[in-house]
C-alpha cells in the first residue's frame, strides 16, 4: 500500500514545482537595457522578425567562453545576424552599460568585448548583484559603428548570460530636433460665424497610471510609459532599471 500512494505523491509534488517554475520570475535571468542591447530592441519592438527572443530577452544563457551574440547555442540565432536593422546609440568614448538583473546569479566576472579583444573585465569574486547593475568603459581608440558583446559569467555554473550591444562611436545625435517655423496665416474672407459642434474625447488607455519605480502591480494591472501602454505579466514591484519596454518578462504591450 506505500508503494501504491508514493508515486502519486511524488507526481503531484513534481507538477506543483513546475508549475511554481511557470509563474516564478527565477526563470528568467538579465541582459543589458540602455543602451539598448539586442534583445531589448527586440522586446520594445524596435526592430521586427526576432522571435520568442521578444518574450525572453533576459535568457540568452550558454556556456561561458563564446563571442557570439546569442552564447553560441541553438536558441536566439537571430541576435546574430548582422544583416538585421539593429538601431545603434550615438555614444561618447565612455559609455555606461545598464543590466537588468531578475534572478540574482553568484557572479564571478563581467566582460566587453569588441570583436575577439576583451576591452574591460569587472571581477565581482562570487558576490550576488542587486536588481540592477551598471559598469562604465572606456572605449578610447574605437569610432564609427561598432557591436560590443558583453558576458556575464555566473560564479557556480559552467553558464554565462549574453548581450550584444550596437553603438555609433562619436556619432551625432540621433533624432535631431526640427527647427520651428511659423505658418504664413491665409487670408481669408469674412463669412457667417458658426459655433463648432463638440465632439467626445479621446481616451488612449482609460484606467492605466504612469509607471513608477517602488509600486507594487498585480497581475493585470494597466500603465503608460513613454507615451505607449503595457499590461503587468507577473506581480512585482517596480525598480529602476525595470521599466515596461525593457523588461518583456514581467510587462507586455497593449
Amino acid at each position: 500500500m506505500k508503494r501504491r500512494f508514493t508515486l502519486p505523491a511524488l507526481t503531484v509534488a513534481a507538477v506543483t514545482g513546475s508549475m511554481f517554475v511557470a509563474v516564478s520570475p527565477a526563470s528568467a535571468h538579465g541582459y543589458i537595457s540602455s543602451p539598448p542591447s539586442r534583445q531589448a530592441n527586440c522586446a520594445s519592438g524596435a526592430v521586427s522578425g526576432c522571435g520568442d527572443i521578444v518574450y525572453e530577452p533576459q535568457s540568452v544563457e550558454n556556456p561561458k567562453g563564446s563571442t557570439q551574440c546569442n552564447g553560441g547555442g541553438s536558441r536566439f540565432t537571430v541576435l546574430n545576424d548582422n544583416s538585421k536593422a539593429w538601431p545603434a546609440a550615438n555614444v561618447g568614448s565612455s559609455v555606461t552599460f545598464n543590466w537588468v538583473i531578475t534572478a540574482r546569479h553568484a557572479t564571478s566576472t563581467w566582460e566587453y568585448f569588441i570583436g575577439n579583444k576583451l576591452v574591460a573585465s569587472f571581477n565581482d569574486n562570487g558576490a550576488q548583484p542587486g536588481a540592477s547593475k551598471s559598469h562604465t568603459v572606456n572605449f578610447s581608440g574605437y569610432s564609427g559603428r561598432q557591436t560590443v558583446l558583453a558576458r556575464w559569467n555566473v560564479a557556480d555554473t559552467i553558464n554565462a548570460f549574453y548581450s550584444c550591444v550596437d553603438l555609433n562611436f562619436g556619432g551625432g545625435t540621433s533624432n535631431p530636433t526640427p527647427t520651428p517655423t511659423t505658418p504664413t496665416p491665409t487670408p481669408t474672407t469674412p463669412g457667417p460665424t458658426s459655433s463648432p459642434t463638440p465632439g467626445p474625447t479621446a481616451t488612449s488607455n482609460p484606467g492605466a497610471t504612469t509607471w513608477a519605480a517602488g509600486t507594487a502591480y498585480k497581475v493585470g494591472d494597466r500603465v503608460t510609459y513613454s507615451g505607449k501602454s503595457y499590461q503587468c505579466r507577473q506581480a512585482h514591484t517596480a525598480i529602476t532599471g525595470w521599466e515596461p519596454p525593457y523588461v518583456a518578462a514581467l510587462w507586455t504591450a497593449v
